[in-house]
């Protein structure tokens, strides 16, 4: 029964939250739930796709692939968070690649749904383009960010991020711990200068480090660091 989209308390956090409840016994009985290991990709950059993915755990890193060979990461879609819609609704191939950061479970809901509700359900509709207009503001965030930020700032403010959506553990360690690679990609830069960059910020007391774990030490400091201060 938890599995189920009309008991089921993920859909408070996406459009589905607008979906009648006969609406979404239909998507109950058309949807797959599936588990994606660490690594698996959801899709490819250029695929078609039959439905949506709702992630009902873990994290995927939605990425596109640059001229140069190297993937620039632009969201870090979690829990309760929609992936595909745009596709789906503009019947495009995606332009994105998902795959999955973390071991995780997401339920894939057909196309066929998606699309009626669409046509019958005004409130769906309006929730849909919230969305895809929420994650047009958070692009738009990226690319000024990109052009008026330094890569220092970039990555002060990608470790705040991460630290405000997925919190830290009981050591002060983020809980999503991100390669050094993803999160070069995240801020846009080399690898090399992230690993560097991150060696300075532990070393002036910001952050601290244990393998792959980062953690942040000094908060306010680093939020100074990420507004230009």
């Amino acid at each position: 029964m938890e599995s189920r989209c009309e008991n089921c308390i993920i859909r408070q956090f996406n459009a589905l939250r607008a979906m009648s409840k006969e609406e979404l016994k239909q998507v109950s009985d058309s949807k797959s739930t599936r588990k994606i290991k660490k690594g698996e990709a959801l899709f490819e950059e250029g695929e078609k796709l039959d439905g949506v993915f709702c992630v009902r755990s873990g994290v995927s890193k939605l990425s596109k692939l640059s001229e140069n060979g190297k993937d620039q990461i632009v969201k870090l879609a979690a829990k309760g968070e929609v992936i595909g819609q745009r596709s789906v609704v503009a019947e495009e191939s995606v332009n994105l690649s998902a795959k999955a950061v973390s071991d995780m479970e997401v339920c894939f809901i057909p196309k066929e749904g998606i699309v009626k509700a669409l046509h019958t359900n005004p409130n769906f509709t309006l929730e849909v383009l919230r969305h895809m207009a929420h994650d047009l503001k958070e692009a738009d965030d990226v690319i000024v960010n990109m052009s008026q930020k330094s890569v220092k700032q970039r990555i002060a403010e990608a470790f705040l991020y991460l630290n405000t959506n997925f919190g830290s553990d009981g050591e002060g360690f983020l809980n999503l711990t991100l390669s050094r690679e993803d999160i070069s990609n995240v801020v846009g830069t080399a690898t090399e200068s992230c690993i560097r960059i991150i060696s300075e910020l532990k070393k002036a007391g910001l952050l601290k480090t244990s393998g792959k774990k980062i953690g942040i030490v000094d908060e306010k400091s680093l939020k100074k660091l990420a507004e230009g201060y």
